[in-house]
């Protein structure tokens, strides 16, 4: 775990806990024991801590967080405080990346030595914390308040080039930090011994002009941007204590608040969601000795606004593009679209010219199939329509070679019927991006009846390169988070003819914690999407009971944001919806079509309705083996929904409320008007009702017997 040596009488203590070196329990005990030896060796003159392999140290083991192991002797507070004390120089050489704990480790030494592309951060607000070990104390004693508020309360992680000039390291340098360090640790050696004192980071102090109204506005606008979320402002906590509190005592009330928020759903939720989202890497019944093939060349088919977007995604992670349409005036729609989004990003400072320059030459157009014969890849991208989709893979069959990734982007259609276009069937599988595609960062990859292992290797290899967040789905309508999504706008409509307005039912959600609601979802993807969707599935089974105000809506040609006029009303030049009376008499007038007595819907009732609708549905998803397991299911809706990140998805949120409330919450709102067919909307699927019934959860159902 820890590797010792000493090179011209400076100790090198070298982390070795792979993958990312986590201080764990046994890698604490030996670091502390090492360290011991240094000190007491009257050969060592100085210490240089760093760490093996990739990286520096990515933190605490996040396995240990919230169990005995993290409180065991020595903790990482014990460790720090015995480096920081020590009497001899001790210096950092810092790469790869020092996050959380590692960051902290490094803040505890008397300096630090970091390679420029080394990834620094305190990210613990992502997993509902603060850091624990001293770095809401050390970080702004060496970068300022400000800065530290910055890094802390988003979580940022960062190139140390970035923060050259902030007073966080000694030395920055291309070449390897031990080297340099071991130079800089004989320097401050000699320094001690000419009686120059060290300078220990929590000896400084935070100069901080307006200090109360600094943090009290920090706190207000921390409040509007992270919806209900605790760890964020006891970040704000935290970091105010570094002003007004001494060293020691500041510590203790950083650490007391680390230790509280580890007891709160929020941790419980943000953990759950990371660890889900490592778990959904790992494919069920995939052959291992599978390999990914090799995509450098994609040809992209539709030149629309999903198929520009995905082009985008390709060019920004390095490959070359073509994009294909059938007529040169779309082609040309489709490329004029690139450029403008790359240049709204220039202009607001996230891209840089070169940058541009090197993405908008990968891509390139054409309105012929030739570029398939070259393609390592091809993905389709046309109108949403199963005919138009199998006309575009008959004519990629007679060009592609052998072995060539075939993905269709559909949304709602069967990829086993669609990849009967193909020949090689075993090469075909859905790669369902979200839109825009070059910004979202979910990707469902579905896999068809016939789909190898090696294209599901190398579908999530290419995720992996694309920088999304896959998750496989099986076929069925909507994959995940499109089936899903259905009887979460059913029931949205629904809450309206009985006494609901959009804005409460969005205002609703959105306060739970939702990014948007289902009404202002719907004006964003468009309403006419919506309605074609809908008539589909009523054409498959008409017994499905949507509220009619969907199509009175759409009757009223208000499509949504796209002109103007949806469940909102639209002002040019302001983001905000504007409520709508029209919609509102719309509304109105459909309740009294269906002789509803208008009644009073609580926030509360709205919220359960809507997540539940949601629950049930997913449950039926991992019932039929559609989504390998449950935290599958709160990735998509994390990645791609705007589900709150804090609550750790919607089934998640089941379990913690317990299934057994769920079931008989659902009970209850079966009791519903007569014509929603409320019976059938909310019968408990097998699956919830058997985990109920024994006390289990959606997160134990890959460990139990019941599939």
């Amino acid at each position: 775990m820890v590797r010792y040596h000493i090179n011209d009488g400076v100790a090198v203590i070298a982390l070795d806990n792979p993958p990312v070196n986590a201080l764990g329990i046994s890698l604490r005990l030996q670091l502390f024991e090492e360290f011991g030896h240094a000190l007491n060796n009257p050969e060592v003159v100085a210490i240089v801590i760093t760490g093996a392999g990739r990286g520096f140290s990515g933190g605490g083991d996040i396995n240990e967080f919230d169990t005995p192991a993290l409180a065991q002797a020595p903790t990482l507070m014990t460790v720090f405080n015995q480096i920081e004390r020590s009497h001899k120089p001790v210096v950092a050489a810092v790469h790869g990346n020092a996050l959380g704990g590692g960051l902290e480790l490094a803040l505890a030494c008397h300096a630090r030595v970091c390679h420029t592309k080394t990834l620094v951060g305190l990210p613990e607000v992502h997993l509902g914390l603060v850091p624990g070990a001293g770095g809401t104390q050390r970080l702004p004693r060496l970068v300022g308040a400000e800065l530290a508020l910055n890094l802390v309360v988003q979580g940022k992680i960062v190139p140390a080039s970035s923060l050259a000039e902030s007073g966080l390291f000694d030395h920055l340098t291309e070449g390897s930090p031990v080297e340099d360090a071991i130079a800089l640790a004989h320097q401050l050696s000699k320094d001690v011994r000419d009686g120059q004192p060290l300078k220990r980071t929590g000896e400084r102090s935070v100069s901080l002009p307006n200090a109360q109204a600094f943090f009290a506005f920090a706190r207000a606008t921390v409040q509007v941007q992270t919806r209900g979320a605790t760890a964020p402002q006891a970040c704000v906590d935290c970091l105010e204590y570094s002003v007004t509190l001494p060293f020691q005592q500041a510590l203790e009330k950083e650490f007391s608040t680390f230790w509280r928020l580890q007891g709160t759903h929020e941790f419980n939720a943000l953990r759950h969601a990371f660890l889900a989202e490592k778990k959904c890497l790992e494919i069920e019944n995939i052959d291992s000795a599978a390999l990914p093939k090799e995509i450098n060349d994609v040809v992209v088919v539709g030149a629309g606004t999903m198929g520009s977007g995905i082009a985008m995604s390709l060019a920004n992670a390095g490959l070359q593009v073509t994009l294909v349409e059938r007529e040169q005036s779309a082609l040309d729609r489709g490329l004029t679209s690139i450029s403008s989004t790359y240049e709204s990003s220039l202009k607001k400072g996230r891209l840089s010219v070169d940058q541009i320059a090197k993405r908008k030459s990968l891509i390139k157009g054409s309105t012929n199939f030739d570029a398939v014969a070259s393609a390592d890849a091809v993905i389709e991208a046309v109108f949403e329509d199963i005919n138009v989709k199998r006309e575009v893979f008959n004519a990629v069959g007679k060009f592609a070679r052998p072995g060539t990734l075939l993905a269709t982007n559909t949304s709602m259609l069967d990829v086993d019927e669609i990849a009967q276009s193909c020949s090689e069937i075993e090469n075909f599988l859905g790669l369902h991006f979200f839109s825009p595609a070059h910004v979202m960062k979910l990707l469902e990859i579905v896999k068809g009846e016939k789909t190898s292992s090696q294209s599901l290797a190398t579908a999530m290899s290419l995720a992996r390169r694309l920088g999304k967040t896959a998750v496989v789905s099986g076929v069925c309508e909507g994959f995940i988070g499109n089936r899903m999504l259905q009887p979460y706008l059913m029931q949205a409509g629904l809450l309206l003819d009985e006494g609901a307005l959009p804005h409460q039912v969005d205002a609703a959600i959105e306060k739970w914690g939702f990014a948007m609601g289902p009404f202002r979802v719907s004006d964003m993807a468009g309403n006419d999407l919506g309605a074609k969707i809908r008539h589909d599935r009523l054409g498959k089974n008409p017994n499905l009971v949507y509220s009619r105000t969907f199509d009175a809506i759409v009757e009223m040609g208000r499509v949504g944001q796209k002109c103007g006029r949806g469940w909102y009303d639209y002002v040019p030049g302001q983001r905000a919806p504007q409520v709508s009376q029209e919609v509102t008499d719309a509304v109105l007038a459909e309740s009294q079509r269906l002789g509803l007595q208008r009644r009073k819907i609580s926030d509360e009732e709205i919220v359960d309705r809507l997540l539940l609708a949601l629950v049930n549905e997913g449950a039926k998803i991992l019932e039929e083996g559609i989504a390998q397991r449950a935290s599958d299911i709160d990735v998509v809706y994390l990645a791609g929904y705007g589900f709150p990140r804090w609550r750790g998805g919607p089934m998640f949120s089941a379990d913690q409320r317990g299934l057994k409330d769920v079931v008989a919450t659902m009970q209850r709102f079966a009791r519903a008007p007569i014509y929603q067919n409320a019976q059938v909307f909310w019968r408990p699927a097998n699956l919830l009702v058997s985990l109920a019934d024994k006390n289990l959860t959606f997160s134990a159902f890959q460990k139990s017997e019941l599939s």
